[in-house]
């Protein structure tokens, strides 16, 4: 059992070393992330040891603020990780369960080997190095704290390890219909989304003449939820500290065998799973071909109702695509979702959730970045049929901008309908000012996606499996979008000095609305332009790197 449990851990590094000299990007991108977790470990330091400036040890009322706060964040944390492992990493291509079928390694002991190999991964060591580095900041509460705090960090990311284990390996475990997979792979994307709004719903604003002035923290929600909290795994180990100081022993043992249990139960649940995934392994395969059998076709489809030609062809393949893949269309509901919590935080100030539109707009094409991931071996009858790169471009062009412009421009109907703007000739004007650079940033962005995803593509999970994660994904895909969110507003950078322009020859002071309807205008041909020129630059790259491209989707098919 030992023998095979540090031959999977031995493994786990192999697979990160050879992955690490497969190419000079994958070489940088591991650099990147190294220097990442050295900053991360160098900044958890610097924050305990300013935190431990703070007056927590003479201040009962501030010792309690600072206890209930550090157990929320902690708790949201773990949460935050628990999603983000689902979301981002799932279960890993690799060192899944059933690439040791065939070595008929226990399901115990093939459990532990993956969890321990999880462990001692570059997240794990970082976690833990972190957590005790903040023990710095209880050094004004004594050496009872601080030992509290060294002993939390371990059992901190053993167990946040555990909770991830788990839920992965339930979700991949019970989850089996592709339908079921694209639903849960919307919730959990929305569910991340919304923690990331926490912070705002234990705020109080006071707001005088309908501005706000003050933003404060509600105490006494935040006491009452983190005592809660202090409770679960999920804030268990914030806690101790704490109670070490207090000298509340019961408690802190308590806590210790709440975290423990967690751990041996999600042990024992993650091998549960493995050992329900061996008995029914191939059943999902055959309920789906039986499915599959009793489906019939009905005419052409999209393609029926495309235009006849190579690039209509390319659309009508791309919206069916669309039509069965939530790791795509899941990104269509930014507008919508940034609206929404634009909506929460305006506080009766419309133009804030027209905002939201734009800024949603501007996230809508992060997926097609790495379109011709997406797309995978289906690009190869493209290639083999001579179509050219920028047919391929334009096809896929023709259907995404019809789609965010409908889309856009209806939601924007909505909004109007909502906020009652349309009653105000300024508000109207703002607020199609507002609609223009939803469009344009929408257009500039997708024009952008065009030509990175010819050049920095990255692999995807697979459509039934869209937790899993093909080697070398982790790094690039932590990296890659970030090009393309950054990039988007620097192609608007002529709208920009135009702007300046503007207000420094105060246009904005003497004709407002026709200053700000024009900045509108700008902001449409702006993005209109760096659709066109993505558009004609991708063709022309593709044209160039077909055959590499295809050589690199092959490479990702055999993750």
């Amino acid at each position: 059992m030992t023998e095979s449990i540090a031959t999977i851990v031995r493994l786990r590094w192999a697979l990160t070393f050879a992955a690490m000299r497969k190419s000079v990007a994958q070489t940088v991108g591991y650099v990147i992330t190294a220097v990442i977790a050295v900053s991360v470990v160098i900044g958890a330091a610097i924050a305990g040891w300013m935190a431990g400036l703070l007056p927590i040890g003479g201040d009962a009322a501030f010792l309690g603020s600072f206890n209930a706060a550090v157990v929320f964040v902690g708790s949201v944390l773990v949460i935050m990780i628990i999603l983000f492992q689902l979301l981002y990493l799932g279960q890993g291509s690799t060192l899944t369960p059933g690439k040791f079928a065939l070595y008929g390694i226990p399901d115990r002991t093939l459990s532990l080997g993956l969890l321990l190999a999880g462990l001692s991964g570059m997240p794990a060591i970082v976690g833990v190095l972190g957590m005790m580095l903040w023990a710095l900041a209880y050094r004004g509460l004594g050496s009872a704290a601080v030992i509290g705090q060294i002993i939390a960090a371990p059992l901190f990311v053993v167990v946040a390890m555990s909770l991830s284990k788990l839920v992965v390996a339930a979700v991949s475990s019970l989850v089996r219909s592709a339908r079921g997979k694209n639903l849960f792979y919307a919730i959990v994307v929305l569910a991340v989304i919304l923690f990331s709004q926490v912070g705002g719903a234990l705020t109080a604003r006071t707001a005088i003449d309908g501005s706000v002035q003050t933003v404060s923290v509600r105490v006494e929600s935040l006491l009452v939820v983190s005592d809660v909290v202090s409770w679960t795994p999920f804030g268990a180990a914030f806690q101790l500290p704490f109670d070490a100081f207090r000298g509340d022993w019961g408690p802190f043992s308590a806590r210790v065998l709440i975290l423990v249990a967690t751990v041996v139960l999600c042990f024992m649940g993650s091998t549960a799973c493995l050992r329900h995934d061996r008995l029914t392994a191939g059943m999902s395969a055959g309920q789906s071909a039986r499915a599959s059998a009793k489906a019939s076709a009905k005419g052409l489809g999209a393609f029926g109702r495309m235009a006849d030609s190579p690039s209509g062809a390319i659309a009508a393949r791309l919206f069916t695509y669309l039509k069965r893949d939530a790791r795509q269309t899941m990104l269509f509901g930014m507008p919508i979702l940034f609206v929404v919590l634009m909506g929460f935080q305006s506080h009766g100030v419309t133009p804030v959730i027209w905002m939201g539109l734009a800024m949603g707009s501007w996230f809508m094409f992060l997926g097609e970045g790495n379109g011709l991931a997406y797309d995978g071996r289906g690009y190869t009858m493209e290639v083999i049929a001579g179509v050219s790169g920028f047919t391929d471009r334009k096809g896929r062009v023709r259907l995404l901008a019809t789609l965010a412009t409908a889309y856009i421009l209806t939601l924007a109907l909505g909004i109007f309908v909502f906020t009652g703007d349309w009653r105000d000739g300024d508000l109207v004007s703002l607020d199609l000012a507002l609609v223009g650079m939803a469009l344009g940033l929408s257009y500039a962005s997708l024009g952008l996606a065009e030509v990175l995803s010819v050049v920095l593509m990255y692999p995807v999970p697979p459509i039934d499996k869209p937790f899993s994660t093909p080697q070398g994904r982790a790094v690039a895909q932590g990296f890659f979008p970030f090009v393309q969110m950054l990039g988007t507003p620097l192609t608007f950078l002529p709208t920009g000095v135009l702007a300046i322009v503007m207000g420094i020859s105060g246009m904005f002071e003497s004709s407002p609305i026709w200053s700000v309807r024009l900045l509108g205008l700008i902001a449409l041909a702006n993005g209109v332009g760096i659709l066109a020129l993505g558009t004609w630059l991708g063709g022309k790259l593709l044209d160039v790197r077909s055959l590499s491209v295809l050589k690199t989707l092959n490479g990702f098919a055999s993750l």
